[in-house]
């Protein structure tokens, strides 16, 4: 594990769940950016390996942090690293899983795991940052919420539950920040080309309309210009699904209803 006390005097960025998908991405448009890295997730090789290939091609220094942030462990020596860390200006927190399947039929501790996961870590690291980025008065933190959290899924309770509280705890905790300069935003993307739905074994090709995919550059994309720019807490990527948020909100609770079930019966 890295030391505290750094010969570097750029500022770190944190991401979790960094060996793929959304995170692999934030870490190469912060290095890009000329962030150092602090890397996070389980898989060590991968880990180790996207963090040699940063450091190289844009001249930061990228460590790897191996660690399970569903477990109370892994996220409470990783929160009390980075309180103790006075560079950290950006933390990513992207770690998180999807399942389906009926909430009766699912494995009761894959189902805690997602909350230690989704809610406790989130948390966690969020609180560890805050004093020092409060005092320092800089800092950006973003929780990768999703779209889902702006519904209810049949086959998708915990998922939908989770990504909700990731939104609304952002959204009050950006009040709570405000005149601190530190900055919080939830990002809730769509359907995103990444490893996350192979995972669940979802066919991609199947009740998905091509147009509805996004790629992990443009949703990071989106996301860093916002929190470094004079963007929202809550960030839409696409113009699609902010319209479809937007339906959403102002949609009669029984039509909107009746379409969560016809959609979520297909991922059951």
């Amino acid at each position: 594990m890295p030391e505290t006390n750094s010969e570097f005097s750029r500022p770190l960025a944190v991401v979790t769940g960094a060996s793929a998908g959304l995170g692999k991405e934030f870490a190469r448009q912060l290095a890009e950016r000329g962030f150092d890295l602090l890397l996070v997730a389980r898989d060590a090789e991968r880990l180790k390996s996207l963090s040699d290939e940063l450091a190289l091609q844009y001249g930061v220094k990228a460590e790897a942090w191996p660690a399970d942030l569903s477990r109370d462990d892994g996220m409470r020596t990783l929160a009390e690293y980075l309180a103790r860390n006075e560079r950290v200006m950006v933390l990513v927190n992207n770690a998180g899983f999807g399942t389906k399947g009926e909430l009766a039929t699912r494995p009761v501790g894959e189902q805690a795991t997602m909350l230690e996961l989704h809610v406790m870590a989130p948390m966690l690291l969020t609180r560890a940052v805050l004093p020092g980025m409060i005092e320092r008065r800089e800092g950006r933190i973003i929780t990768v919420a999703s779209v889902a959290s702006f519904t209810a899924s049949q086959g998708n309770v915990n998922y939908c539950a989770t990504k909700a509280y990731q939104r609304v705890m952002c959204e009050g905790l950006a009040m709570e920040l405000q005149g601190t300069g530190v900055r919080v935003q939830a990002l809730c993307p769509g359907f995103t080309h990444t490893e996350f739905h192979d995972r669940m074994q979802i066919d991609k090709s199947k009740g998905i309309p091509s147009w509805a995919w996004l790629t992990a550059e443009r949703v990071v994309r989106e996301s860093l210009t916002a929190a470094f720019g004079d963007g929202p807490v809550v960030v839409i990527p696409g113009k699609r699904y902010k319209a479809v948020v937007a339906v959403l909100k102002h949609m009669p609770a029984f039509i909107r209803s009746g379409l969560q079930m016809r959609y979520s019966k297909a991922r059951v």
